[in-house]
């Protein structure tokens, strides 16, 4: 089992320690706000594979199905099973996931939420801030 903490929207992969580098993977910047990990996962089908993505937390498994080993005379392929972890950073979320020639790729987008976005606030004068506030003070004094 490896962990790899993706430091800084995953620019600086490279960083990244692994106690086990099985099976080898590829981080690409693919834009601004995308990105994509690659893996090598030659041997395994599209159902011995699972990708989970929790609290930043990005998991690949692979699992292969039991096969007969009636017949081989080598087997030299590698199909361990695996668990490859990736900690991604805030706001980056799993944009979806192919396998193609024996390599998985899951693509990442950068979403910063409005409420994080810097918002441009607009500068009032004290003449509007006073008006409105004038007459609810008089209409209290008559009141009382």
């Amino acid at each position: 089992m490896a962990g790899h903490r993706v430091f800084n929207l995953l620019e600086n992969a490279q960083r990244a320690r692994s106690i086990s580098d099985w099976p080898p993977y590829d981080i690409v910047k693919t834009g601004d706000d995308s990105y994509r990990i690659s893996i090598v996962v030659a041997g395994f089908a599209q159902d011995d594979l699972d990708i989970t993505f929790q609290s930043n937390l990005l998991t690949v498994t692979g699992r292969k199905q039991e096969a007969p080993t009636d017949g081989y005379l080598h087997r030299g392929i590698a199909g361990q099973p695996f668990e490859q972890r990736f900690e991604l950073a805030d706001h980056l979320r799993v944009n979806g996931a192919d396998l193609k020639n024996g390599l998985l790729s899951v693509d990442l987008v950068r979403e910063i939420p409005d409420a994080l976005k810097p918002r441009k606030i607009d500068i009032q004068s004290e003449h509007v801030l006073a008006s409105p506030a004038a007459p609810a003070q008089i209409e209290a004094q008559k009141a009382a």
